[in-house]
C-alpha cells in the first residue's frame, strides 16, 4: 500500500519579496519587487491539480502564523515596534517551500519499520529557524498515526534544512532503498547549509542500515553559483538520479558507491558543456519534481523557465528522443515562486507510505482543491510590497486569510 504522497505547501499570504536569503540569487535579484500572494497561492493549487491529473496522490500542508508573534516576543518586541529587517524576518511566508519541512525516511528503510520524519531546524537562516515548532506541530497531527515517527529537530549547533539535501533511490517506493544525504563543507562567499553532523544525526534517527545509507559532500562551485541546497542541482526518483555534472565534491566516488549499493541504479547527467551551472540555476531544471505516475513513465514536473531557457530545452529536447529515463515533461507555472528561487520541487516535501495512515484533512482531490483556490480568491491578498509588511491592513489581511483557511480544513488545533 505505500505510494508516494507529495505535501505542497499552500503559499501564505504574506509572500513577500524582502530577499532574506543569502546565497539564493534569485530571491536577492528581486528584493524590492511586489509580490502577488493570491497569484502565488492559486499558482501552487494549480501545480497540486496537475499532479493529481498525473495520477499521484496529494497532500497540503498550511501557512504558518503570520506575524510570527512569538518569535518576535522572545526578540522584546512587536510586528508594529520591529526594525524593518526583523519585521521581514516575522513576515516571511518561505514555510510554503515544504521540500524544507523535514527528512523522510520511508518504513522498508528503517530498522522499526516505520516512517520516520525529522522536523528541520533551518538554523541558518533567520526568517526560517523559527519554523520548525508550527512545521513539528503539522507533521505530528498529519502523522499521528503509529506507522509513523515523528522526531524533533536535530540541536541547533548542527544547521539542517530537510529533505532539499536528502535524496532516496529504490527499485520501487515500496521496496528498500539507499538514503543520501548531501551536506555542504564552503559555498565561496554564501553559507553552506546542511552540516554533515545533522545528517549523521537523522540517519541514526530514522534507525537506517549504515551499509544503505550514503553521506555526500554538495561541490562548493554549486553552492557559489546559487545552489544553496542540493535539490537546486539534483534529484532523485526510484532507481534513478538526475543531476547536473557539477552538483558534488567527489561525483566519481559517489556514482561508484551508488552503482555498488544498488545494481538497478541508473545516472541522468546534464554535462556543463550542454547546460552552463548558471542556466541550470537559473531555470531551476533540477528543482523539478521527477515522479513516476501509474502509467510507469517517469515524469519531470519542471518550471515553465526550463522551456524558455534555450540550453535547458535543447537537452530535454534530445533526452527524450533518446528514450532516456525520464519519458515525460509537464511544465508548470510557479513563477511567484521561481522569483523568490524556488521551483516546483521545493513546494513540496515527499512522504512514501499508506495514505490510508494519514490524517485525511491534509489529503486533496480536485473537489477540495476548487475549495480551497475560492477561498484564496475570497481572503488572500493581491499584492504586497516589501515596505507594506508592517502595515496594520495588510497584517489583518493576513492574519484573516489564514483564520479562514484553517476554519475550511477544519485545522483549529493549528490556531
Amino acid at each position: 500500500m505505500i505510494r508516494e504522497i507529495n505535501f505542497d505547501g499552500i503559499v501564505g499570504p504574506s509572500h513577500n519579496y524582502s530577499g532574506l536569503s543569502l546565497g539564493n540569487l534569485a530571491a536577492t535579484r528581486n528584493a524590492g519587487h511586489v509580490s502577488r500572494p493570491r497569484a502565488a497561492a492559486l499558482q501552487g493549487i494549480d501545480k497540486m491539480r496537475s499532479n493529481l491529473a498525473l495520477g499521484l496522490t496529494q497532500g497540503i500542508f498550511v501557512p504558518q502564523p503570520r506575524p510570527a508573534r512569538t518569535w518576535l516576543a522572545d526578540l522584546g518586541t512587536t510586528i508594529e515596534d520591529a526594525d524593518h529587517h526583523i519585521a521581514a524576518n516575522g513576515m516571511s511566508a518561505s514555510a510554503m517551500w515544504a521540500a524544507n519541512a523535514a527528512t523522510v525516511s520511508p518504513a522498508p528503510d528503517t530498522a522499526d519499520g516505520k516512517c520516520h520524519l525529522t522536523v528541520a531546524n533551518l538554523k541558518t537562516m533567520a526568517h526560517r529557524s523559527h519554523e520548525w515548532p508550527a512545521t513539528l506541530a503539522q507533521l505530528r497531527l498529519a502523522f499521528a498515526n503509529d506507522a509513523f515517527a515523528v522526531h524533533g529537530p536535530v540541536p541547533p549547533a548542527f544547521g539542517d534544512e530537510g529533505a532539499a539535501n536528502h535524496m532516496r533511490l529504490a527499485p520501487s517506493h515500496g521496496e528498500p532503498g539507499v538514503e543520501v544525504f548531501v551536506y555542504g563543507v564552503s559555498g565561496g562567499p554564501f553559507p553552506a547549509r546542511q552540516n554533515i553532523e545533522a545528517s549523521k544525526a537523522i540517519a541514526r534517527l530514522h534507525r537506517l542500515d549504515p551499509n544503505r545509507t550514503v553521506f555526500a559532500a554538495q561541490s562548493e562551485e554549486a553552492i557559489a553559483a546559487g545552489a544553496f541546497h542540493n535539490d537546486v542541482v539534483a534529484v532523485a526518483n526510484g532507481p534513478v538520479l538526475f543531476a547536473h555534472e557539477s552538483a558534488f565534491a567527489n561525483r566519481d566516488a559517489l556514482v561508484g558507491d551508488l552503482q555498488a549499493r544498488m545494481p538497478q541504479f541508473e545516472l541522468v547527467e546534464v554535462p556543463v558543456a550542454e547546460v552552463p551551472l548558471a542556466d541550470a540555476v537559473r531555470s531551476y531544471l533540477f528543482n523539478a519534481q521527477l515522479v513516476t505516475p501509474p502509467d510507469g513513465a517517469m515524469t519531470l514536473v519542471a518550471p515553465t523557465e526550463c522551456r524558455d531557457t534555450p540550453s535547458v530545452a535543447s537537452w530535454i529536447e534530445r533526452h527524450l528522443a533518446s528514450n532516456g529515463a525520464i519519458r515525460r515533461v509537464e511544465f508548470v507555472d510557479v513563477r511567484q515562486s521561481m522569483a523568490n528561487g524556488v521551483g516546483p520541487a521545493c513546494l513540496r516535501l515527499r512522504v512514501q507510505c499508506d495514505p490510508a495512515q494519514v490524517d485525511p484533512r491534509f489529503l486533496v482531490d480536485d473537489a477540495k482543491l476548487d475549495r480551497l483556490a475560492a477561498l484564496i480568491e475570497s481572503y488572500w491578498p493581491t499584492e504586497i510590497a516589501p515596505d507594506e509588511i508592517q502595515s496594520p491592513s495588510v497584517i489583518s489581511d493576513v492574519e484573516r486569510a489564514r483564520a479562514a483557511l484553517l476554519t475550511a480544513l477544519n485545522l483549529a488545533e493549528l490556531n
